[in-house]
């Protein structure tokens, strides 16, 4: 059986415990497919006061989190679970995506810093860092609604997560492209009808459809997705008929 483990390293853990323990997540957790450490860093930091971070050498505005909380924290975990890799999420790092978080959810123990304020030391990211992430082209006010992301998305590939392996297949992204249109009951809705092909029971017609909808889809919408996707002669000549 696959299994993740997440030693997840913050100032506020707080703000996990909902997240993290309901719906798909909160069943997983009970049938131990994978599990989630929260770490404090201030119980980690030295002083009457904890305090995690410090002023920047050379002037700039903002705060840097200091490297020895961090880097205790890190110790600490690896002394308990050896060969954990370790990530910190910040703007700066590579972005996620399907194939990325594929990889990663191969890893079976992780510990996720959780950045904040203008960000790290940086001989914290050169020496003590296996991976830098970012969920994308924007700034949040921390690290923690990341790794949230990043754990939600690792946790999806762990067999038996998700009701099937074709509910994980089938998602957006998969393959370089977006998902195909999903109807469900009733089939006539206010006189919007669920497509015919639908309805039919064929599947080889069903399956079709769905394909050629999800290049629609991607042509559309995210048309850089198809740069990385390989198409048929027949893909091919369909996105033509689109482009006219």
């Amino acid at each position: 059986m696959s299994y993740i483990e997440f030693n997840i390293v913050t100032i506020f853990p707080e703000m996990f415990k909902a997240s993290l323990n309901e719906s798909i997540l909160k069943k997983a957790q009970e049938k131990s497919l994978f599990k989630i450490n929260l770490f404090n860093l201030r119980d980690f930091a030295e002083g009457k006061h904890k305090v995690t971070d410090d002023y920047p050498y050379g002037g700039g505005g903002g705060m840097i989190m200091k490297p020895e909380p961090i880097v205790k924290a890190i110790e600490s975990i690896n002394d308990e679970k050896p060969n954990s890799k370790v990530i910190l999420m910040t703007p700066q790092g590579k972005t996620l995506n399907h194939a990325y978080a594929k990889t990663l959810s191969k890893v079976r123990s992780w510990i996720i810093i959780c950045g904040h304020y203008e960000g790290v030391d940086e001989r914290v990211r050169q020496h003590f860092v296996d991976e830098e992430i970012s969920i994308g082209d924007y700034i949040l006010t921390g690290g923690e609604i990341p790794a949230m992301v990043l754990t939600d998305v690792m946790v999806r590939y762990i067999p038996g997560v998700i009701g099937g392996e074709k509910a994980v297949e089938n998602d957006s992204f998969i393959n370089s492209l977006l998902e195909y249109p999903q109807y469900t009951r009733p089939s006539n809705f206010r006189g919007l009808q669920v497509p015919e092909v639908l309805l039919s029971g064929n599947e080889k017609h069903i399956k079709e459809w769905h394909h050629k909808q999800a290049l629609k889809r991607t042509f559309e919408r995210r048309p850089d997705l198809l740069t990385n996707t390989k198409l048929s002669e027949e893909d091919t000549l369909y996105l033509d008929t689109i482009r006219k």
